[in-house]
């Protein structure tokens, strides 16, 4: 059985690996360890086909240690057991280094099992995750590993991949091999920043290519089906999903219409409604506010609307909703005031309501059970000075008015509705 490509180009030296430059460039920390020989336990964090288990094939040849590999969705304890079994026997004569794939996979239990091995040093751990290894690796075993994040790799150097990839299937091709131009590089960007995922197109082009005049030719429209909806990372719930929705939410934030739609589109690519339809609300609240309040109802209207068209038609009024909020006026206003309240009645800063503020009810006998509410409506321009905060916290600002237009009109207003029943 023939290997994948993917396996068969995978590089055997550092300098081949394409990519994680901040990683492993000359002087880079992780560059020096793996050139020392240092038998250091790993975790290594980032998207699929980044190159964490071509860096810990290269860490095993430089350590001189048997390379076990173990997958979390499968594995078990006993897996483990067995491979310490070979620790100073002929099969693994200079130790063993256990790579463990998507160690998110273990509970705490198992990955707590994993500690005692490492601390006696029976075994060199490099386990990987596509997740944030804080959130998902158990800390006694994050304190005893060091943390490498693999970064998606940026087209150029993917291209870089693909080509060797190319080369490859030329080489063994019964016909001519041919691609046209671009090709290389349509499939470098179609990978979303995962080699595999590159090298795994050209292996099926070619593996599809159909004779033509006794040669095969690789097109840029078989690429693009090969590739449709491959360029984009995207899992629900996952590091990629809360990235994207942040950097949608910064982008209204930013005034930045052109990288709002892009976000919102690798959203609609995905399938995904919920998480864009809840950015956008709460953007309209938190970031646009009181500068522009009829933005709360005119986005909840354009939510209410794609929800009930689906997709693709619900593409139109998000984008209306991701461009109105891109361009509005801004203002953090209520967000800030709401927050320093918040925070006062999280420090116990509470106290009870003025009495005249408080439900009609009977006091202790002896003490005036009247309320002695003034009631605004019965006073010029419907206000009337009086305590509303408790006692404990009177003179306690929280709302600011914001600089733009529709705030400041509010601002003027009550300057002059209080100065007028001041000066009285």
């Amino acid at each position: 059985m023939r290997r994948p490509l993917a396996d068969e180009i995978r590089p055997e030296t550092l300098e081949d690996v394409v990519g994680q430059a901040h990683l492993l460039a000359p002087g880079a920390v992780l560059r020096r360890l793996i050139e020392r020989g240092a038998e250091a336990n790993m975790v290594f964090y980032g998207p699929s086909g980044t190159g964490k288990t071509t860096v810990a094939n290269i860490i095993a040849k430089r350590t001189q240690k048997a390379l076990r590999r173990l997958n979390a969705t499968t594995a078990s304890l006993q897996d483990v057991k067995e491979i310490l079994s070979e620790v100073g026997t002929l099969t693994a004569p200079g130790g063993v280094l256990l790579y463990l794939d998507e160690i998110q996979y273990f509970n705490k239990k198992q990955q707590q099992s994993l500690l005692e091995f490492m601390e006696n040093g029976q075994i060199t751990l490099i386990a990987s995750t596509t997740e944030n290894p804080y959130f998902y690796v158990y800390g006694a075993l994050l304190s005893r590993s060091a943390v490498f994040e693999f970064k998606a790799v940026p087209p150029e150097e993917v291209e870089k991949a693909v080509l060797r990839a190319l080369e490859l299937e030329k080489a063994r091709s019964a016909l001519p091999l041919e691609w046209e131009p671009g090709l290389p590089a349509r499939l470098a960007a179609s990978g979303g920043g995962d080699v595999r995922k590159a090298v795994n197109a050209v292996e099926l082009l070619a593996e599809a290519a159909e004779p033509s005049d006794g040669k095969l030719i690789l097109t840029c429209a078989d690429a693009e089906q090969v590739a449709a909806k491959s360029a984009m990372r995207y899992d629900r719930g996952g590091d990629a999903m809360y990235d994207a929705a942040s950097a949608l939410m910064k982008s209204l934030r930013g005034s930045d219409p052109d990288a709002a739609l892009h976000y919102l589109a690798r959203f609609l690519e995905a399938g995904d409604l919920i998480t864009p339809c809840r950015r956008l609300l709460c953007s309209a609240s938190e970031d646009i506010g009181l500068a522009y309040p009829q933005a709360v109802a005119i986005v909840q209207a354009c939510v209410e609307s794609a929800m009930r068209l689906g997709l693709p038609e619900a593409k139109l009024p998000l984008a209306e909703a991701a461009i109105l909020l891109a361009t509005a006026p801004k203002s953090n206003s209520v967000v800030a005031a709401i927050d320093k309240a918040w925070a006062d009645v999280r420090a116990g800063r509470t106290g009870d309501p003025p009495r005249h503020l408080q439900n009609v009810h009977a006091d202790t006998a002896g003490f005036d059970n009247g309320q002695h509410y003034k009631y605004p409506h019965d006073y010029p321009r419907h206000w009337v000075e009086q305590q509303y905060l408790p006692d404990a916290l009177q003179g306690a600002r929280y709302y600011e008015w914001g600089d733009n237009r529709t705030e400041q009109a509010a601002k003027a207003y009550w300057e002059g509705v209080r100065g007028a029943r001041q000066e009285k």
